[in-house]
C-alpha cells in the first residue's frame, strides 16, 4: 500500500480499500472487523465538518469574508500581501485547502491586474517611443536643445527602466501568489478538521490508545496548533517579503505617488468584487450562525482545564459525545432550515424581487440551507475511503504483531534525546510528503511512531503530533499537495522559484514545530512523563 501511494499506480481512494481483500485473505483480520474501520468516529468528524465548509462555499460566505478582510487591512504593498495570508489562513481552518486556493487565486490575479495596468501603460508609452520613428527622439532632442548622445543615452535608461518595471513585477506576482498556496497549507493545520493528517492522528489515537482518554480535541489541538501556525504565518510573510518585494520591512508599509495610484486602483478592484455580493442575504446569515455555533460546542466540549458542557451530562461514564456527534448535529441543521426567511421575519429584506418572494414562500417551500446535490458534489468522498484504508492498516499492523516489531527494532534510539529524535522525524516526514499524499503519509507513519515511542518510553505525542504538522508542510513541489498546483498553473512561476523558497518554508516549520512542541506543547500534553494510557496499551 506504500508503494502504490507514492507511485499512484492506483487512485489513492482504492488502494485504501485492499485492506478489505488481503486481511481477510491473509487470516489477518475478519471481514467484518476490517470493515468497520473504514466509518470510524474521525470519518463522520471529517464528514460532517466538511457538510459545513461546503455550506460556506456555496453561500459565497468564505469570498465575503476574504473581500472585507482586504479591504480593510489595505492594498500597500506589506498589507497586501499580510492581508491575503490571513484570509487564505483563517478559510483554510474551516474548510479545505484546494476550496480556498481555488477562491483566492483569482482575486490575487484581479488585484494584479490593476497593480500593473499603470506598469503596462508607461511600458508601451516606452516602447512606442523607441519602435516608432527612429528619427523622432532626435528631433524631439533638437526642438528642446539636447544633444544626440544626450537622447540616445535617455533612450537606453528608458529601456532598462521599463525592464526594471516588468522584473518588479513579476517578482510581486510571484510573492503574492506564493503567499496564497504557503497560508492555504499553513492555516489547515489550526483545527482537527483543517487537514487531512489532523484526522488521521485523532483516529491513530483512539485506536491504538483508547484510554487515553479524549487527550486530543478540538480545544487542546487548537491551543497548540493555532500559536503554531500564527508564528509559521509570521515567519513565511517575513520570508515572502524579503525575497519577492525586496524592501525593508519599514519601507514596504509606505509608498509613493505613483505607487498610490496603482493601490487605489487595486482597492478598487475589490470594493467592486465585494459590492457585487451585495447585502448579506438570510441563508448567509444562517450559515454563519450554524458555523459558530459548532465552533463554540467543539471549543467548550471538554476544555481540559475546566468541565465542558458535555462533561458531567453526556460523558460522565465514557466519552458518548465526541466533535463527530457536534459536527454532525450541525451538518443536519443544515439539511433542515429554511434559506429564506420565514413570514414574521418581514423586516429581513432579501436581494430578491418582492413578487417572487410572495410566489416562493406561499405556493412552493423554501430550498434548505443545505441540499444533498450540492453537498454530494462537493464532498471529496475519495479523503473518507484514504482515511479508513490507513485506519484499517494500522488495526492490521496491531492484530498481525508488525507494530510490536518495529517498535522492537527501534529500541536503540532510546539513547538518542527526544527532542533530537522529533527533528530528525519531522525532517523525513517533510520530504517524504513532497512526493506523496499527505494524509498517506501521516497514515503510514503514525503507527509506526507509535510503536517506536512505546519501545523507548517516550510520551507518543511526542513524536506523532510534530510529525502529523510535517506531514503538512508540502512547499517544495507543484505537485506536493493541491494549493501548490493551483498557484502554478498561473504561468507565473517556475519550479525553481517554489524550490528555493519551499526549501526554507521547511526549515521554517520544522523549527516552528520544535520549538512549540518543548515550550507550550510540553505543558499542555504533559510531555515529560510516559503516560500510564500509553503503557496500558502496549502489547504483551
Amino acid at each position: 500500500m506504500a508503494l502504490y501511494w507514492c507511485t499512484e499506480v492506483l487512485p489513492l481512494a482504492v488502494t485504501a480499500l485492499l485492506p478489505t481483500i488481503l486481511f481477510p485473505v491473509l487470516g489477518i483480520m475478519q471481514s467484518k472487523d476490517v470493515c468497520m474501520q473504514y466509518l470510524r468516529d474521525s470519518n463522520m468528524l471529517f464528514v460532517g465538518g466538511l457538510m459545513v465548509a461546503v455550506a460556506v462555499e456555496h453561500w459565497n460566505l468564505h469570498k465575503r469574508i476574504a473581500l472585507k478582510v482586504l479591504l480593510v487591512v489595505g492594498v500597500r504593498p506589506a498589507l497586501l500581501m499580510l492581508g491575503f495570508m490571513g484570509v487564505t489562513a483563517f478559510l483554510s481552518m474551516w474548510i479545505s485547502n484546494t476550496a480556498t486556493a481555488a477562491m483566492m487565486v483569482p482575486i490575487v490575479h484581479a488585484v494584479l491586474d490593476q497593480l500593473h495596468r499603470h506598469d503596462d501603460t508607461e511600458e508601451g508609452r516606452l516602447k512606442g517611443r523607441q519602435d516608432g520613428d527612429p528619427g523622432s527622439a532626435k528631433q524631439s532632442a533638437v526642438v528642446v536643445g539636447v544633444p544626440d548622445a544626450e537622447a540616445s543615452g535617455r533612450t537606453g535608461q528608458s529601456m532598462e527602466e521599463a525592464d526594471a518595471v516588468d522584473e518588479e513585477r513579476k517578482r510581486l506576482s510571484k510573492g503574492l501568489l506564493l503567499s496564497v498556496c504557503y497560508a492555504a497549507s499553513i492555516g489547515g493545520i489550526a483545527t482537527l478538521t483543517g487537514t487531512g493528517p489532523n484526522l488521521v492522528l485523532l483516529g491513530q489515537m483512539s485506536q491504538l490508545f483508547p484510554q487515553s482518554g479524549g487527550v486530543i480535541n478540538s480545544a487542546s489541538w487548537f491551543a497548540f496548533a493555532f500559536p503554531t501556525m500564527m508564528i509559521m504565518l509570521m515567519m513565511a510573510w517575513i520570508l515572502l517579503q524579503q525575497v519577492f518585494i525586496g524592501r525593508s520591512l519599514r519601507g514596504a508599509w509606505s509608498c509613493g505617488a505613483g505607487q498610490a495610484a496603482k493601490e487605489r486602483a487595486a482597492r478598487a478592484v475589490i470594493g467592486e468584487e465585494h459590492r457585487r455580493l451585495g447585502p448579506m442575504t438570510y441563508g448567509e446569515a444562517s450559515v454563519m450562525a450554524l458555523f459558530l455555533l459548532m465552533v463554540a460546542l467543539w471549543f467548550t466540549r471538554e476544555p481540559r482545564f475546566v468541565d465542558g458542557w458535555a462533561s458531567r451530562v453526556f460523558n460522565a461514564e465514557a466519552e458518548f459525545v465526541t466533535d463527530a456527534t457536534v459536527a454532525l448535529m450541525v451538518a443536519l441543521l443544515l439539511f433542515v432550515l429554511p434559506s429564506q426567511p420565514p413570514k414574521y421575519l418581514c423586516c429581513w429584506r432579501p436581494n430578491s424581487d418582492p413578487g417572487q418572494r410572495h410566489t416562493r414562500t406561499h405556493f412552493c417551500p423554501a430550498l434548505p440551507l443545505l441540499t444533498w446535490k450540492v453537498a454530494q458534489a462537493k464532498i471529496p468522498w475519495n479523503i473518507v475511503l484514504l482515511l479508513g484504508g490507513g485506519f484499517a492498516l494500522a488495526k492490521g499492523s496491531e492484530e498481525s504483531g508488525l507494530s510490536r516489531w518495529l517498535g522492537s527494532q527501534m529500541t536503540p534510539l532510546h539513547s538518542i534525546p527526544p527532542w533530537a529524535i522529533t527533528v530528525v522525524l519531522c525532517l523525513l516526514t517533510a520530504t517524504f510528503t513532497e512526493c506523496a499524499s499527505n494524509v498517506a503519509t501521516a497514515t503510514l507513519l503514525l503507527p509506526i511512531l507509535a510503536s517506536m515511542s512505546q519501545s523507548i518510553s517516550v510520551n507518543p505525542l511526542y513524536v506523532m503530533i510534530p510529525c502529523t504538522l510535517s506531514a503538512s508542510f508540502a512547499f517544495m513541489l507543484p505537485v506536493a499537495t493541491p494549493p501548490n498546483a493551483i498557484v502554478f498553473s498561473s504561468g507565473y512561476l517556475k519550479v525553481a522559484d517554489m524550490a528555493k523558497t519551499g526549501v526554507v518554508m521547511n526549515i521554517i516549520g520544522i523549527a516552528c514545530i520544535s520549538v512549540a512542541i518543548n515550550t507550550w506543547g510540553r505543558v499542555l500534553f504533559s510531555l515529560d512523563s510516559f503516560p500510564e494510557w500509553a503503557n496500558a496499551t502496549t502489547p504483551i
